[in-house]
């Protein structure tokens, strides 16, 4: 869907084979577009932009990442992203209402589990989730 929404980026996401997460369905769908469309939109200067998905092992809970090689952020603002409103970018440098991260917290928040992010300035971001419920 986001490939189609934007022919113009050929951007390759690599998806981990057999990932399953138990919760509702809607709205985990939410949580892994709007971190897909992060990824997709802070890649956009990159020549060779890089998005994959997949789960972190030996973990207590099942915990999955959406990780790219963009735009990334200063770490010391990292507990600012899951806020609504809050931007570590300008409008003009990449679009957005800064809503999107505080959706997904609040979506992963009511499944019990958590989400965070790591990230360096210029060397791309991984955003992590964990799910109470089975392993898969």
């Amino acid at each position: 869907e986001i490939s189609a929404a934007n022919p113009e980026r050929d951007v390759p996401i690599a998806v981990a084979p057999g990932m399953r997460a138990y919760g509702d369905p809607r709205l985990l769908r939410i949580v892994v577009v709007n971190l897909l469309e992060n990824a997709w939109k802070f890649t956009a200067r990159r020549q060779r932009p890089v998005v994959e998905v997949g789960p972190v092992q030996n973990t207590a809970l099942p915990t999955y990442y959406v990780r790219d090689n963009g735009a990334g952020f200063d770490p010391q603002y990292a507990a600012r992203l899951f806020g609504a409103f809050q931007r570590l970018h300008t409008d003009r440098e990449f679009p957005g209402t800064g809503i999107g991260l505080a959706i997904v917290h609040r979506v992963i928040a009511r499944h019990g589990g958590t989400v965070w992010a790591e990230s360096r300035v210029e060397q791309g971001a991984t955003f992590y989730f964990s799910l109470p419920g089975k392993s898969g």
